[in-house]
Formats: C-alpha cells, structure tokens, sequence
C-alpha cells in the first residue's frame, strides 16, 4: 500500500501551554501541515476557552475552530510530579509554545535561557500582550483592550461610536506571527542545527496590521475618520441599500470604473462628469449627496439586478452576507472547502485550512476532550499503569 504524501511537519513535535486564542490558534496551524501538538491542559477544566459557550452541539464555538488534530495531555503543573512529564517531553519535542500569564513559563523554568543549555534545539515561542520587556511587559491583555491600544478602535465603527472587531483580530494577529516565526526558526534550525527564542507580542501584531492608518496620520495628520462599512478615503465603497431590502456592497478603485459605473449600473452617464463627483476626493467630499443618488436608483432593482449590473461593467461587488449566508456560501462548496472532524460532540463540520496544495492533504484530526490523550502519551513515556493511577490519584494528571 502507498504511503500518505509527506505534509511539510510531519515528524515536529510542539507542546503548547496555551489556552484562549492566540496560541492555540498558532498551533493548530501548525498541526495542519502535520505537526503533532500536545496541548497541555489544567485537569478536569482544562482550557478554559472550552466554557466560553455550547454553540456546538454543547462544545464552545471558539474551542472547536482552533483545536482540531491536537492531543490533549492533563496536568496540574503545580505539582513536581506532572512538571516532571513535561520536562521529559521537552526532551522529545521540537517546539515549546505558551500563551499563560506574564511570566508564569519563567516561573517553571521554562524560560529558552533556562531550557537552552539542556535542549539547545528546542524553540521556545512565548506569546504576550506586550512583549517579554518595557513598561507594559506584566499588564493583562485581552484582545478588546489590545484593539484600543493598538489605536484599531479609533479608526473603526461609526463618527459616533467606536467598534471593536467581530471577531478576535488581535489574538489571531499574534497567533499568526508566532505560526510563521515557528516555521521561520524551524527553518534556521535545519540550517543552523540550533533552536532560538521567539517573543511575540499582541500589540506589536496589531499594530503591523495598522500601517495603513498610522501613516495616513504620518507626523500628526489627522487620522482616517471613522465611517462604518464605507472606506474612509474613496468613494463610492462600500454597502448601499437595494430596493428589495438587500445590501450590495461595492467598490470603485478609479476614474475609469466611475463612468462604467454611471454609464452601465446608474444609467446616468452624466453624472461621471458633473463637477462635485469627477475626481475621487470630490466623491468622498460630496458622499452624502452621491450615497442619496446611488440608493435612489438602486431603489428600483433587486439585489440580484444591482449584481448583474455591477459585474457587467467590471465593479468589484458583494452580497453582505451573515453567518448562514457564509456557512453555505457557495464558492466554499464548489471548492470543496469543507471536511468533517471528530470532537466531543460527536463528527462536526470544518473549514479547510487557506492555502490548497497540490503535494499533501492537511491533516483534519478530532478535537480533543480534556485530557483525552493523557494516558498514551505517559505509555509513551514509559510510565505503568500503576505510576498512571498514582498520578491520577494525586490529581497530578
């Protein structure tokens, strides 16, 4: 029988201390391209992402999305016996992710400095709201409170109100940094034969996705303004109302696709050359007089009218979709996008993860119960039934 094609990780072994977001979904990116991930858990509880809802069949919504294809390994780490485990499978592993509470993986001796000398190729990825140093190195961080530092709230919402993200931008932000400086270390270790430290901060992830706002305020120009789904400096982009009730949302990029858009989807030609809209920043200066004249002749069409027109004359548009809108999307199903995983709740549908090759499948393993994996992976480790029960009678496990 043929062998499975090589995914890019197979035979990398990560141990993660992570709970919430960031890190998890740091190693379940890593567990698609094949890595095997040991997540460590608090006994009985275990991350305590797993309680954030039961929007899945009585598992939590977050919790199944970033936890797939992962072994979960219980143990109460304040306990010599269980931080003995570890260290033994730090001899074993490849990489050692964390996401805990400023400082508490140093507290253990699971600082690199201090893993180094006994596992010089161990990569050691801490994640954090502010970096391993500076004045805010041991300030909690929660995503919401990194969007308001990061400035992501002052250039999002409405002139009235401020918004965060739908959803954890800023942890997934980090948990992508820390994905790639994994696979950029791993890399330099097979050059090197030496495993290096990785600090990634939330605020230094978000901030990176902020370039654009903060040098549109370069040396203390004024900020892009807040205008809700509309972009803040071209026009017309962004929703307009259809007259059956639907949203299209639509973009235009130049002066070419302003007159296509007059001429074929308003049928105001015009209107391309009338002085207030014949150069982008007079559309955005004027928006409220033009949003007034696209919605009036919008108000005869169906939502599917406006989209033939628009893709007619080459403007960029989309459907204002909401979750069931995306759950059945149908390029995701004509691109075959979705598999199903095992969880605790039984087979439950998945995304793929982005980035179809040609070379390997991912790997789409089951989601994890809390310690779910605790006693072959302690097997593996050479311990007996009997030093298991002991463990477990002692709550070590």
């Amino acid at each position: 029988m043929s062998q499975p094609p090589l995914r890019p990780l197979d035979g990398i072994t990560v141990v993660s201390l992570e709970h919430a977001v960031a890190a998890p979904f740091a190693s379940r990116q890593l567990a698609d391209l094949g890595a095997r991930v040991i997540k460590v858990e608090r006994p009985g509880s275990g991350d305590f992402a797993r309680a954030y809802d039961e929007r899945v069949r009585g598992e939590a919504s977050h919790f199944v999305w970033i936890n797939r294809s992962k072994e979960s390994l219980a143990l109460d780490l304040k306990q010599p016996a269980a931080r003995a485990v570890l260290t033994e499978l730090l001899g074993r592993a490849d990489v050692l992710l964390q996401n805990l509470a400023p400082g508490a993986a140093a507290r253990m001796g699971l600082s690199f400095d201090a893993l180094h000398a006994a596992h010089p190729r161990l990569i050691v990825c801490n994640i954090s709201g502010y970096g391993e140093d500076g004045p805010y190195r041991d300030k909690k961080a929660y995503d919401l409170l990194i969007q308001s530092e990061a400035g992501f709230l002052s250039v999002t919402g409405t002139p009235e109100t401020p918004s965060k993200a739908g959803c954890s931008i800023a942890d997934i932000a980090a948990g992508m940094y820390a994905y790639t400086s994994i696979l950029s270390a791993l890399l330099l270790r097979g050059r090197t034969g030496v495993g290096s430290a990785i600090d990634v901060s939330m605020l230094e992830s978000l901030a990176e996705w902020m370039g654009y706002p903060m040098y549109y305020a370069f040396e203390g120009a004024p900020p892009p303004p807040r205008t809700g789904a509309s972009h803040a400096s071209i026009y017309p982009y962004g929703p307009f109302a259809v007259g059956d009730g639907g949203t299209v949302m639509l973009g235009l990029q130049n002066e070419r696709e302003w007159k296509a858009f007059c001429e074929q989807v308003l049928d105001d030609a015009p209107l391309a050359t009338d002085p207030r809209f014949d150069a982008n920043a007079r559309r955005s200066a004027h928006r409220d007089e033009l949003r007034a004249l696209i919605v009036q002749a919008f108000a005869g069409m169906t939502t599917a009218q406006v989209e033939a027109r628009l893709d007619a004359a080459g403007i960029a548009n989309a459907r204002m979709n909401d979750m069931a809108g995306l759950w059945r999307h149908p390029q995701l199903a004509a691109r075959e996008r979705w598999a199903q995983v095992g969880s605790p709740a039984g087979e439950i549908p998945a995304l793929l993860p982005p980035g179809r090759s040609n070379a390997y499948a991912p790997r789409m393993d089951a989601v994890p119960g809390v310690g779910g994996h605790t006693d072959a992976i302690l097997r593996e480790l050479g311990r007996s039934d009997a030093q298991i029960a002991a463990l477990r009678a002692a709550r070590a496990i």
